[in-house]
């Protein structure tokens, strides 16, 4: 089972969170909260594999929240939750190891599809959101340079890999395309993030984007 923390501060988002992913039969609600205040340490009691959290909350918001959760030994993959005003909250996010992020209103079927592919250590940059996420985040000629550097330490195969993370594909996914095993892919995904310096997948297409693979 794919254990699941949610943290928003709207009963309405989580109850309708809850009622999606409860009708998959591989996941798990192990715990909910309605402040960042309390997720650290609701992690460290249930140890989910996924956390949905949301950016911005009436108390303690999700960036104080992510930042605890990142300090922890092994900690889960993290994906923001938002009505999409991209902002600084965003940049900060991706800066502390963000796995993504997703549309409050995201489609059911997604949602569900983003839980099992962050549980999978993939990250959640479906296209109609990763898109804008990383336009929004890349500044112009200013960063083109350092990210064109970074890619340039890749090999051939290496710059497909992280050219097909930016267009938000899984690893198996990116194995059907370039007639890989999924296993192959994952060791070329490692050692795309190692030579780069990126904390994780969303990272990695952040670096794509600004240096011209994708657009």
């Amino acid at each position: 089972m794919i254990k699941v923390l949610l943290a928003d501060d709207e009963d309405l988002v989580r109850s309708g969170l809850r009622a999606i992913l409860a009708s998959a039969g591989d996941i798990e609600i192990v715990a909910e909260c309605d402040d960042g205040a309390y997720v650290a340490d609701l992690v460290r009691l249930h140890r989910p594999h996924v956390v949905l959290l949301d950016i911005r909350m009436r108390t303690t918001d999700g960036i104080v929240a992510l930042n605890r959760v990142m300090e922890l030994a092994d900690p889960p993959a993290v994906a923001m939750l938002t009505t999409f005003d991209v902002d600084e909250y965003v940049q900060k996010a991706l800066r502390l190891g963000a796995n993504g992020f997703l549309l409050k209103d995201t489609e059911p079927t997604q949602l569900v599809n983003a839980v099992r592919d962050l549980a999978r250590g993939g990250a959640v940059l479906d296209p109609n959101v990763a898109a804008r996420v990383i336009a929004a985040m890349a500044d112009g000629q200013r960063a083109a340079e350092p990210a064109r550097k970074l890619l340039s330490s890749l090999s051939g195969r290496e710059l497909e890999v992280v050219a097909l993370i930016g267009q938000g594909m899984s690893n198996a996914e990116i194995g059907n395309t370039l007639h890989l095993s999924e296993a192959t892919v994952k060791g070329y995904v490692s050692s795309v993030l190692g030579k780069i310096g990126a904390a994780n997948r969303v990272q990695a297409a952040l670096v794509a984007y600004r240096g011209g693979l994708i657009g």
